[in-house]
Parts: structure tokens; sequence; C-alpha cells
């Protein structure tokens, strides 16, 4: 059952803050994403919390929910953000966030990429290769310019994580070796097109464990002082993100925000760098929800399939990393439960948003909520099987808007044509 205070039940009917999400569904229809302004507020505020000794900066990393009302909701915190493309960054300047408090990260910046970020002026450029380094320098050079770098290492630190979504062992694409830090920041300060500012490390993502932060702020912190000690000007530590959300309300998190606060404070609290942190799913992954209808119920064997509006096209977690969320029922009774498959329309057995839920009896039109889907849910939305794109509603108190409308079929197909080459075709 919900366990926040901006997704709960008063009487029989689940409320997001204080409007029933069944009036949601019926303004907006189904499938739909809703989200907690004041739930995503409160996140913000503990993160600042934590942090409150310690000089630290949050960037939200916005590949987890780039809607343009939550970046602007958390621009008015007073967040920075981490961007992963020029359109992310595209994004975080209209949402309200200025290019002083924008990190560029990513293993694979196109070169226009590179040139957009100088000329936005943007805070940071986190490279992470020996060829990309190369590069920047020579597209700031071009425009008369330095380039503020934090060189990404890999600290070769498992982060006990699932294997798609983990960043920072040598088996995967992400930084140079720690072990060439200096080799590489020698060649950096070579060139005067870049001012070396930092490192920059991340180890993955939906970490639930403090050892794996541990081990990797032991390293960082240990590399950045045999730096410091051997000429090279560091001013900022980027520990990347990667703080786990509690998916399953019946399991107890390990690491809770006080505890990764603290890991932070053991290894830089005493250091004289200025430290850039980088939540994205901590920040918004538990204030959202995404509504969906039942379809019908039907029985094979001994399994319960509940086919609902909502498909792994809407919410692709499941199906991609067999990623597991609560699912309650709108309208709360006390009818006994019994498990059952929540699959969607999608002609794929992999259209699968939860096994052996436990759920009570349901009929068709009835409405089903999906828990902690703020985070990589709409952002990883597609139209796969030419379903619409799902719409995103944000709630704050009792007011409600959609910040990212349902298209119709007409607007779905805009982008495409025909040739008019394939029409002679038939005429001949």
């Amino acid at each position: 059952m919900p366990t926040t205070w901006h997704i709960r039940y008063q009487g029989d009917l689940l409320h997001i803050e204080d409007i029933a999400l069944s009036a949601i569904a019926d303004a907006f229809e189904t499938p739909c994403y809703c989200y907690s302004a004041a739930g995503i507020r409160t996140q913000y505020e503990a993160f600042t919390h934590a942090l409150k000794d310690l000089p630290a900066t949050i960037h939200y990393s916005v590949k987890a929910n780039p809607s343009l009302a939550v970046l602007r909701l958390l621009a008015n915190q007073g967040s920075g953000a981490d961007v992963v493309s020029r359109g992310e960054i595209h994004r975080a300047l209209a949402a309200g966030i200025p290019g002083g408090k924008i990190i560029f990260s990513g293993a694979g910046k196109s070169p226009d990429e590179l040139a957009y970020a100088l000329d936005t002026g943007i805070a940071q450029i986190n490279v992470e290769s020996h060829e990309e380094l190369e590069q920047l320098a020579e597209i700031a050079a071009s425009k008369n310019t330095t380039a503020r770098v934090a060189v990404r290492v890999n600290p070769d630190i498992d982060a006990q994580t699932h294997k798609k979504i983990t960043t920072g062992t040598t088996d995967n694409k992400f930084g140079i070796p720690w072990q060439e830090a200096e080799t590489f920041l020698r060649r950096a300060s070579s060139l005067p097109s870049i001012e070396t500012v930092g490192l920059a490390m991340h180890i993955g993502s939906q970490i639930v464990k403090p050892s794996p932060f541990d081990d990797a702020f032991a390293r960082l912190a240990a590399l950045a002082e045999e730096m410091r000690s051997k000429g090279f000007p560091l001013q900022t530590l980027d520990l990347g993100g990667g703080l786990g959300t509690n998916y399953e309300n019946d399991a107890p998190l390990k690491l809770k925000l006080e505890d990764y606060a603290n890991t932070i404070r053991k290894h830089f609290g005493a250091l004289p760098y200025r430290l850039l942190l980088e939540p994205g799913r901590a920040l918004v992954a538990d204030s959202g929800v995404l509504l969906t209808r039942v379809l019908q119920e039907k029985h094979s064997g001994t399994k319960r399939f509940l086919i609902v509006d909502a498909a792994m096209n809407d919410l692709m977690r499941p199906a991609l990393y067999d990623a597991h969320h609560d699912i309650v029922p709108v309208v709360r009774t006390d009818a006994p439960l019994s498990p059952a498959e929540v699959v969607g329309p999608v002609c794929e057995t992999s259209d699968t948003l939860a096994r052996n839920i436990p759920l009570p009896p349901l009929a068709s039109g009835d409405l089903l909520a999906i828990l902690q889907a703020g985070a990589y849910g709409a952002s990883l939305a597609s139209m796969y099987n030419s379903r619409l794109r799902v719409p995103e509603v944000l709630v704050s108190g009792s007011k409600m808007a959609a910040v990212y409308r349902r298209p119709d079929y007409d607007e779905m197909l805009k982008p495409e044509c025909i040739p008019e080459w394939l029409d002679e075709d038939i005429a001949k």
C-alpha cells in the first residue's frame, strides 16, 4: 500500500495530494502519468537538509524525468541540472535552469553538442575519453573560448545493482580508468583552451546498499588528494548520482538518505572541494504514479491475467530491467486478494507490468495505480505499436494541469511523409 503522505487513501479512494486519482482519470483518460509537486519539493528539501553542512550543490539528472514542469519546479527550488544530450541542455535552459548550473555528462558527445554546450556557457563538461578531450579542445579554440572540464574516472567499483544500469566497472563504456588519471590530467593541462576543474564519477543507478558508495568515494577521495599533491588545481568533485528508491513498500530500503549523506561526509567532509551531486530517481520516483484501467480479466491454466490499457511502451522498466512496481486499486476494498499478472495489450510477452501482484477482484473499467513511476517512466515511453504517447499531469494541492498532453492520431503521423516517387511508381 502507498506509504507517502502525498499519495494516500482518503477513505477508500486513492488521492495524489488533494485530488482523487479517479478524477484525474476522468479528466485526462488513461493511461496517464500523475506527479505530486509537493512530493518532489519535499524530497529536494530532504536532500538539501541532509547535505546542509557540506559544500555540495544538487544537479538534478534530467534523464530521470525531463518534463519541463518538473524541471521548472526543481529550478524554483534552486537545483541545477545534469544533462547527457543537447536536447537536455535545451530543456534545462527552457525550464529556467541557468547554464552556470548545468553539468554535461555522457560517454558519446557529438561535436555539435560540445559546441552548443560551449555556446550556452554551461558550468562543466565531464570528459570521458582522450578523443573527446582533443575534440573539445579544438572546438573551444575555434570559438576563442575555454572549456571547463572535469575528468570522469572509472573507479572499477561494482555498484551491486542491475547489470544494465551499472556504470563504474572496467566492463562499462564510461570514463577513463582511474589509474590513467594523472596522464589524462597532464594532457588536459597542456591544452590552452581547456581548464581542468575537477574529477567526476558515477558508478550506477538504483543503488540500495551503502558499500558501493563507500568504496567508490574512498577511491575518488584518495585519487583527488593524490592529484592535488602533484600540482593539479582541482576545485570540484562530481560524485554522480545513483541513490535508489524503495519500489517494494514492504521491503525496507537498506540505504537511506541520511546514510548516503554520512558516507559523503566521511570521505569528503574535511577536503577542500566543491561537491556536485546528480540525483535523479531519488528526487522524483516516489512522487509519480501511472494510472491505468482494467480492460478485461482472463484466466489461463493457473494464471490470472489482468489486461490493462497501459503497456510496455508507456512503462518500459519492467520489460527492460525486470523492475518491480507495486500496483494498487484506486478504490480500496476489503475483498480477498489473489495474485495476478498485470499485462498490457502490446503483442509481446515482455509486455508484463507486474507478476504475482496481490489484487482484489476487478472488472472492466476499474482503475489501478502503478506506484513509484515518477522516474524513467514517461522519459522512456514511446509510441510502439502506434500507441499514442501517454500524457502527464502535475498536481499541487487541489490544482492539476496537463504538462504533456496526449497527441491525437493525426499528430502522431505529422512528422512522417510518403515520398512522391512512391505514387509515381504506382502510376507506372
